[in-house]
C-alpha cells in the first residue's frame, strides 16, 4: 500500500518556527487543515480494514485531500 503518513522530525521542528510567524487566522486555518488531513488518513485506514484494495483506498484518500495537502499521499509518507 502506498498510503504514507510519517512526518520527519526535521519537518516537524521547522514547522514550529513557521507557525510562530502565522496570524491567529492563519493558525486556525492550519489547525483545520491538519484535522482534515488526519480525518482523511483515518478514513483510509478504515477503508483498508474493510478489505478494500489498496488502489481503491488510495484513490479515496487522494479525493479527500484534493486541494488540502501537498503530494499524492495527503502530505504524509511512510515506508513499505
Amino acid at each position: 500500500m502506498k498510503l504514507h503518513h510519517t512526518l520527519g522530525l526535521a519537518l516537524f521542528l521547522a514547522a514550529g518556527g513557521v507557525w510562530a510567524q502565522h496570524s491567529d487566522k492563519e493558525m486556525k486555518e492550519d489547525i483545520a487543515r491538519h484535522r482534515a488531513m488526519a480525518a482523511a488518513h483515518e478514513a483510509a485506514a478504515k477503508c483498508l480494514e474493510s478489505g478494500k484494495k489498496d488502489e481503491v483506498c488510495e484513490k479515496e484518500l487522494q479525493a479527500a485531500c484534493k486541494g488540502l495537502a501537498i503530494g499524492k499521499y495527503c502530505g504524509m509518507k511512510h515506508e513499505h
